[in-house]
């Protein structure tokens, strides 16, 4: 009988903590990342421009709280806390889509996006985003830029045909060159890392630590938590399939 009442009483925790407004600590956190927009699906890295909207809508109307990367990074790294539903949108490439698409979106829903820049495109490739564009992605308050390295290398292909010094040297090259670009020509902190390909080991890791990179980010499918390597912080790819149902599973965690 004991027993069973010290059950029943373990059983109404929870709703007892929810009416007095205790808040339970939050475990973990969902961060998107993004590639590009547009009218109609020209590849499967396609968000349509109305499915983004809705996924926005969808964040504010359940209750999501939209954050800053850099807040999940101090939460993985054991140095903060994040709000219950805390979700961190990032956008990786720079494509022009950014700045037509999805810039006008983060101005209405007021959602704070971190960008991963390979700098090579920017002014140079057709699909990408100009110098002048990030700079007005700037001045918005809500766009943080930060490297995905120089120019979007695979590091197993380059890995296996280059020495091991030119390797290193190489690797070392393209976080660097990145970084010192993005920092020149926005005047801003760059020390986030995107792993172009979500390809990263332990060899890349540190020597992205030894330039100065204090977090990266993978494409491994699930939620950040304080379990994960602050170098290797995973992100759910977001396609043009993820509406609704799709979605809500993505954000917690299915």
């Amino acid at each position: 009988m004991i027993l069973a009442r010290i059950l029943a009483s373990a059983m109404l925790l929870p709703a007892i903590a929810l009416t007095l407004g205790i808040a339970r600590a939050q475990e973990d956190a969902t961060v998107l990342v993004y590639h590009r927009f547009g009218p109609v699906v020209a590849d499967s890295m396609t968000v349509t421009t109305p499915v983004f909207e809705a996924q926005l809508k969808f964040l504010r109307d359940h209750g999501y709280a939209p954050v800053p990367l850099r807040e999940v990074v101090e939460f993985v790294a054991g140095r903060g806390t994040l709000p219950a539903r805390a979700v961190a949108i990032t956008a990786d490439d720079g494509h022009r889509t950014v700045f037509t698409e999805m810039k006008p979106l983060a101005e209405r829903y007021r959602v704070p996006i971190t960008l991963f820049i390979y700098p090579s495109a920017i002014s140079n490739a057709s699909y990408a985003m100009t110098w002048e564009e990030l700079a007005e992605l700037k001045k918005t308050g809500l766009f943080t830029i930060e490297s995905h390295t120089y120019w979007h290398p695979n590091f197993r292909i380059e890995k296996a045909r280059l020495s091991a010094d030119a390797y290193r040297r190489f690797v070392e090259t393209q976080f660097t060159k990145s970084r010192e670009v993005l920092e020149r020509r926005l005047d801003i902190k760059v020390d986030l890392l995107s792993w172009p390909f979500g390809i990263v080991d332990d060899s890349l890791i540190e020597m992205a630590r030894g330039t100065g990179y204090v977090a990266g980010f993978t494409i491994e499918r699930h939620h950040a938590s304080r379990a994960d390597n602050v170098m290797a912080i995973p992100r759910y790819i977001v396609t043009d399939h993820d509406r609704g149902a799709a979605f809500a599973a993505i954000l917690e965690g299915r």
